[in-house]
């Protein structure tokens, strides 16, 4: 059985990725006024607070396993939770690939004798390694979570540390700021930024996934959901004011990889070095915790009559040993395949987004339709949170379509073709 501190873990684990290593370049070149781009990390981190104050509710009233398909599922329709449910598999099983690529690649980078097809077989080896751990049981697998991510904590505390003890005072020391741009512009910058900044946040209801694995999820469930995020907070804007601390935002923004500049910096011949392992530890506990989450929202569906029934069975560990099989074989093909990271990000933050705001829907139609059923936690501040984190997911969902319309009309047509899927997903059960 699984506690709170599993639960932080699997948050800072699936949160902490390529994410916070990749945005800030993004996001600085849409925003490179200093402040501007620090305000959009705090929005971001305040919805995501925001969120787990609402989802907690949830995750301590129906603690299934499958994370935020069971909430659409139960408080909406059949429908609308696989909606929610087979994009977060097919997305979380397609983000451990993309990881594991980058993995490789930057192996492949430390070690110059690995040649050829390296990368691939290396972003292949560290997909399957962690399955097989996993397919030994739950034990192991939250163990392999648990070490993980608190080696990528330290890693990053040992980053931000050397950034104030060897940076000068970068953009902060600075009298001169970029304006930066604004009105439409600014508005279309910042719905940009924040779906990067978004993603990068991503992760934080990952104990929902687990939920009857859980000790106690009445208690537990809230205080990992929320203690987790405010981790990941901290962590993300202690980052950016060290990497503020370094550089001026020109000498990042639209760069891949702000934070290798950082090391380049701070650590001399060094540095990249440094930063590709950073990087490596970081995806590592990332792709771990992607293996965990796709696996119980396909054990989830499967359960529920919405895909084969093999799918949710379990072996001795207490692993869905099929479905984390299938979660694997969507990862291979990622890799095999490929596809960019960046090509990707907006149109999962839409959904990621979408996701979210069913699930603080779902919030208000429970209290309206069972408000006698057991909450053994309810949500702080209710109904105002959970409103605004509602009303901030159709803002950013409005806005998106308004000032990305290519990408917000990939990931419509990508709903749309939902409902066939569900169709041949009903008879295929």
């Amino acid at each position: 059985m699984l506690g709170v501190g599993f639960g932080v873990a699997v948050i800072i684990g699936n949160s902490i990725g390529a994410g916070i290593l990749r945005s800030p370049g993004a996001i600085a070149e849409q925003l490179p006024n200093v402040w501007w781009y620090l305000g959009v990390w705090v929005l971001a981190g305040s919805y995501a607070l925001l969120g787990a104050i609402s989802v907690s509710e949830l995750g301590a009233m129906l603690p299934r396993s499958g994370g935020q398909y069971n909430f659409a599922r139960y408080a909406l329709s059949e429908y609308a939770g696989f909606i929610v449910g087979w994009s977060d598999w097919v997305s979380t099983a397609g983000s451990s690939g993309a990881m594991a690529l980058v993995v490789g690649g930057f192996t492949a980078a430390l070690f110059p004798f690995l040649t050829g097809s390296s990368e691939i077989v290396i972003a292949v080896g560290v997909t399957v390694f962690f399955a097989l751990l996993q397919w030994r049981g739950i034990v192991l697998g939250s163990t392999a979570q648990n070490i993980t991510s608190l080696i990528k904590t330290a890693a990053f505390l040992i980053l931000i540390v050397a950034a104030f003890l060897r940076g000068n005072g970068g953009e902060l020391a600075a009298t001169n700021h970029a304006a930066g741009p604004s009105g439409l512009l600014l508005f279309t910058a910042v719905i940009i930024g924040l779906q990067s900044a978004i993603y990068t946040y991503d992760g934080w209801t990952g104990v929902i996934y687990f939920s009857e694995e859980v000790i106690n999820p009445g208690r537990d469930i809230p205080r990992a959901m929320i203690g987790g995020v405010l981790s990941v907070i901290a962590i993300y804007l202690l980052v950016n004011i060290g990497l503020l601390f370094v550089l001026r935002i020109p000498e990042f923004a639209g760069k891949d990889f702000a934070m290798g500049a950082v090391a380049n910096v701070v650590f001399g011949r060094y540095g990249d070095t440094v930063f590709r392992s950073l990087t490596i530890i970081s995806l590592l506990s990332a792709i771990n915790a992607c293996h965990l989450m796709a696996t119980r929202v396909l054990f989830a569906m499967s359960r529920d009559g919405l895909f084969v029934g093999r799918a949710a069975t379990v072996n001795k560990g207490g692993t869905p040993a099929f479905a984390l099989l299938l979660s694997t074989a969507v990862a291979v093909l990622f890799i095999l395949f490929g596809q960019s990271f960046e090509k990707v990000i907006t149109v999962l933050a839409f959904f990621f987004v979408a996701a979210y705001a069913l699930s603080f829907l779902s919030v208000f139609v429970l209290r309206a339709k069972e408000p006698e059923k057991e909450r053994p936690y309810r949500a702080w501040g209710y109904p105002y949170t959970t409103g605004i984190a509602l009303a901030g997911s159709i803002l950013f969902l409005l806005g998106a379509i308004k000032s990305d319309t290519r990408n917000s009309i990939y990931a419509l047509l990508l709903l749309a073709l939902s409902y066939p899927v569900y169709r041949l997903a009903k008879m295929l059960a």
